[in-house]
């Protein structure tokens, strides 16, 4: 179904299962929801609602693409779908904008949690280890992604390109590419205007908004997942999880960016238990 943001712009939207409100948040920015099989495990566990950000996938392509302008959208999608209050997860970018949102919102988040995120360091250290980490897990597949990447591209060779890109985020070298090509599927196209705006606003506001302070007033409980293969380090998130005064951390083992897909039981039962209000295993 369609909902409407407060400047009227159409964004798709799902919802399933029972129980309180869990509001997803995809990554990219430029992306479109790929929860599919997420919701299909958490709906036991919680009414899960979906959405595709602004001018992504299904939703009106339709700017300004901005922070503030997500944030904006997300209290849209939980004032008409979630109710007062709910819970967030977001996923890469995603993380950002649910905690972005939980600092700017608190009285209307229950839990958050934060999966996969690259933390609030301003000078984004990790992000040379990420390039290194994918160049090498691409393997035998870096030739063709750099020469793709190195031209325009037909909408086919987008899709193949970003495919290949998005198997390096799986550590089962076995299954990334069906893993990537599932996320794929269907092809909706992927925003670069709402990428390259938000990313940039994202470095700027890490080097000249103190997060790390705002984060320690922040009386949300917090989970932090992240899984041992991400080719995103995993100290990334560690200034986060410091500055944070309710946060749990939970490391899955075997699992890359997406680590409810390659650790499926163990990502359910960190998400459950902590919902649930106890303390996740590690």
């Amino acid at each position: 179904m369609e909902i409407r943001a407060d400047d009227d712009c159409r964004l798709w939207t799902a919802t399933a299962g029972d129980g309180d409100p869990l509001v997803l948040c995809h990554g990219g920015p430029g992306m479109w929801d790929y929860f599919d099989d997420l919701a299909g495990i958490l709906r036991a566990t919680a009414r899960v609602v979906r959405w595709d950000q602004r001018g992504c996938g299904r939703s009106q392509r339709d700017g300004p693409y901005s922070v503030t302008r997500s944030i904006a959208d997300l209290d849209a999608v939980r004032d008409q779908l979630a109710g007062p209050r709910t819970a967030l997860l977001g996923h890469s970018w995603g993380a950002h904008l649910a905690l972005r949102y939980a600092i700017e919102h608190p009285e209307r988040v229950s839990h958050l949690i934060y999966v996969s995120g690259t933390g609030i360091d301003p000078e984004r250290a990790w992000h040379p280890h990420y390039e290194r980490n994918l160049r090498l897990r691409l393997g035998t597949h870096l030739d063709r992604w750099k020469a793709l990447g190195d031209r325009d591209r037909t909408p086919a060779e987008e899709r193949e390109w970003a495919t290949l890109q998005w198997s390096a985020d799986f550590a089962d070298d076995s299954k990334a590419l069906s893993h990537a090509a599932r996320m794929a599927t269907p092809w909706l196209g992927i925003n670069y205007d709402c990428n390259r705006a938000i990313n940039a606003e994202v470095k700027q506001e890490l080097r000249t908004n103190d997060l790390a302070a705002r984060c320690r007033t922040l009386d949300v409980p917090v989970l932090i997942v992240h899984g041992t293969e991400d080719i995103r380090p995993q100290w990334a998130v560690d200034s986060l999880h410091e500055a944070l005064p309710h946060a749990e951390r939970v490391t899955l083992t075997g699992a890359g960016h997406l680590p409810w897909v390659e650790a499926r039981d163990a990502f359910s039962r960190a998400v459950a238990t902590f919902l649930a209000g106890t303390t996740p295993g590690r």
